[in-house]
């Protein structure tokens, strides 16, 4: 059997996503009271109008905490942002945003959860998604339990549970389980299959499809030579 380096702070992170995320609400048994087009208020319910479970088709602004079905436009609280179903548009907290569907646009917040699928844009300290698509720009770090397609750029380090199209640049660590693309972190990549390229002061691929590494210590398993300095190559 292939023994791999474990993961760290990051794979921690990822495997409590997993946990997480395996037991989120089915978002198509969310009923709906109806839509409305404004919220403004105070925290939910305390909102114009009452309650949590509105769709809201404009903007949803409270001065704390944020709570909605579904959420398609502008969506802002201090506290935290909940949308139950989807979102489409831009969520902005000082705490933390959370989509419990599919999100597709932006989310500004210190931290950024979603159970669906998400396409767009995030900025934050520390995320947790599953299929995510597009820019990512992280603090500390990014833990995803899906498909990463795009571009992440993180603090301490990225996990990308399956496969990571794209680029992955952190100046801690990156891991992901199929790297298609580039790898590119101050001190350690890591893949367990490799399809591009790694850049960083160790670089490691349990196997390489075709791609090279650049770094201190690059090791490709399955290659002729497994240990090389400064550059290792497979095609």
């Amino acid at each position: 059997m292939k023994q791999t380096i474990k993961f760290g702070i990051i794979a921690g992170a990822l495997a409590a996503l997993v946990s997480t995320q395996s037991r989120a609400a089915d978002t198509s048994n969310i009923e709906s009271y109806g839509w409305t087009p404004f919220g403004i208020g105070l925290a939910t319910p305390v909102t114009i109008p009452w309650g949590f479970d509105w769709d809201v088709f404009g903007m949803d602004i409270n001065v704390f905490y944020t709570d909605c079905n579904a959420m398609y436009g502008l969506e802002v609280g201090v506290g935290a942002n909940v949308a139950r179903k989807d979102m489409f548009g831009l969520q902005v907290a000082g705490g933390c945003n959370f989509v419990n569907g599919d999100a597709y646009g932006m989310e500004v917040a210190i931290f950024n959860l979603n159970n669906g699928v998400f396409g767009g844009a995030g900025v934050d300290i520390f995320t947790m998604r599953r299929t995510t698509a597009g820019l990512m720009v992280d603090g500390l770090g990014a833990a995803n339990s899906g498909n990463f397609y795009g571009l992440e750029v993180a603090g301490l380090g990225s996990a990308v549970k399956e496969d990571m199209w794209g680029f992955q640049a952190a100046l801690g660590c990156n891991f992901a389980r199929r790297a298609h693309g580039l790898q590119a972190a101050l001190l350690y990549n890591q893949t367990e299959d490799l399809h591009g390229a790694q850049i960083g002061i160790v670089n490691y691929a349990a196997e390489c499809q075709g791609g090279f590494q650049i770094g201190l210590v690059n090791i490709i398993r399955t290659n002729r030579i497994p240990v090389l300095p400064i550059v290792n190559a497979y095609f």
